[in-house]
């Protein structure tokens, strides 16, 4: 009668993901993509690494992921594919573990003395009876489990200890499945984004690095105070934030932030990355009416707030203020709204000379930048008060706790697996006359020089209760 193939088509992929060689597969797969991930930058590391390379080159990268390979579908479906093959390995091979982990082999068993040595054996001057009982003290104050026949006035006894050493792959095999269950956590719903924050303001959004969109946190983030040390070199020594997360507008928690030294708030951690500096929201600016008499004044003016002009001609604002611009450094954009006629707008300079020196002739000639462009007023800008931001990097990985818990079971797993061992000792007590004979043997399941040490010791502890030396 043929067989169903339907039948026997789950029993052929059960073989197929039961099977070493598949494990050795992937873990070659992994290595190969490991070793990739490190030639090829990652993430935003790899936007210089792009620029280099040929466009035809750059199409087959990217088609493949490789920027990006370990939120790679295929890379994913590698690591599925590994956690199916220890899952289903484990099962395959758990009855028969779990039948060395349950078997009780009888106390007079004769197979363990067949190859024992004469110090394995010594006769003492009381009765079988006697014997056996100070025999199964010792023996129980070693063991937990101890198992006695008696037959024929013969006593037999058998104990064993490490007998879970059996289950230590099985704890790395967890563990592994943890680490990559942990890993794909992260990779699913996990991120990296960051958010530039001024000093004195707060924010409840960062911004995904991959694809720039805005994502909304369920607290708020408030820079009290940014700080820089500089070297003499003027290269930036150390630079800390001082943040505050606050719940519902209320502060909860104040940490100082620093490289190296992150600080974890509601799961997202944030990392001291960049820092930078912008205009403020006040400058300084002097004004001077050159027709009749001159006159001059000294104004401190906000941003996008109407101001009159001195002489009653009109309106002023500024519309923008920058750090620097071009290289020119500090400037504001002036924004006129005469009483007649039509607005008009120009940059004005804190160092205006120099920058007289540095712009080309098309751009003096043009009424932009020139600073006496609504006449017969001239602009000039005495003082732009800088604020600084401090540029956050904020991750999170949900996958992490999973993860460490995963390197601490493959830890307890690996100790298990090399450095215990399933240790069984049997015992015989041989009535000869009046007297008893008392033999010991053991076997283990590995780490025989273990097993060796325990055997020796057990000798000595009985040579001791009957008070034989040697």
């Amino acid at each position: 009668m043929k067989k169903n193939r339907t039948t026997n088509h789950p029993s052929a992929v059960w073989r197929f993901l039961s099977t070493v060689k598949l494990t050795i597969v992937l873990l070659i797969l992994l290595a190969i993509v490991s070793i990739l991930g490190t030639l090829i930058p990652q993430g935003q590391e790899s936007v210089e690494f792009a620029r280099s390379l040929d466009p035809a080159m750059l199409r087959f990268l990217s088609t493949l992921q490789l920027f990006d390979m370990y939120n790679a579908p295929w890379f994913r479906l590698i690591i599925a594919f590994l956690a199916l093959n220890l899952i289903v390995c484990s099962i395959n091979r758990f009855p028969t573990t779990w039948k060395r982990f349950t078997s009780k082999p009888a106390p007079d068993r004769k197979k363990p003395f067949e190859n024992g040595d004469l110090e394995d054996r010594f006769q003492v001057h009381f009765s079988a009876d006697e014997a056996a009982s100070r025999v199964e003290k010792i023996f129980k104050s070693a063991y937990k489990t101890v198992r006695r026949k008696t037959g024929g006035g013969n006593h037999y006894f058998c104990g064993d200890k490490g007998r879970f050493s059996y289950f230590g792959v099985y704890v790395v095999h967890l563990s592994v499945l943890l680490i990559l269950m942990g890993s794909l956590l992260g990779s699913f719903f996990g991120f990296e984004a960051f958010a530039n924050i001024l000093e004195g303001e707060k924010t409840d959004r960062i911004f995904i690095r991959k694809t720039m969109k805005p994502l909304k946190l369920n607290f708020d983030v408030r820079c009290d105070k940014f700080s820089v040390d500089f070297y003499k070199t003027g290269a930036p020594k150390e630079f800390k934030s001082i943040l505050t997360f606050l719940v519902d507008g209320k502060p909860v928690r104040t940490s100082d932030l620093l490289v190296n030294h992150p600080v974890t708030f509601g799961g997202v951690t944030f990392y001291q990355a960049s820092y930078g500096s912008v205009a403020g929201k006040e400058l300084q600016l002097r004004i001077v009416r050159k027709s009749g008499e001159p006159k001059s004044w000294d104004m401190t003016v906000k941003g996008e707030t109407d101001y009159p002009l001195p002489g009653g001609d009109g309106t002023f604002k500024v519309v923008d203020m920058r750090n620097d611009i071009m290289g020119l450094g500090p400037a504001a954009l002036i924004l006129v709204q005469p009483k007649t006629g039509k607005p008009m707008d120009f940059w004005v300079f804190k160092d205006h000379a120099a920058v007289q020196k540095k712009l080309p002739a098309p751009m003096l000639a043009s009424a932009k930048f020139n600073a006496e462009a609504f006449s017969p007023y001239r602009f000039s800008l005495s003082g732009l008060k800088s604020l600084y931001y401090t540029g956050l990097q904020a991750n999170k990985d949900p996958g992490v706790p999973i993860v460490w818990a995963g390197c601490f079971l493959m830890v307890t797993g690996l100790f298990v697996t090399f450095f215990l061992s399933h240790k069984r000792l049997w015992v015989h007590v041989v009535s000869e006359g009046a007297d008893a004979r008392i033999q010991v043997a053991g076997t283990t399941n590995k780490n025989p020089v273990g097993l060796e040490t325990e055997r020796r010791s057990l000798i000595q502890k009985l040579k001791n209760e009957f008070d034989i030396k040697g």
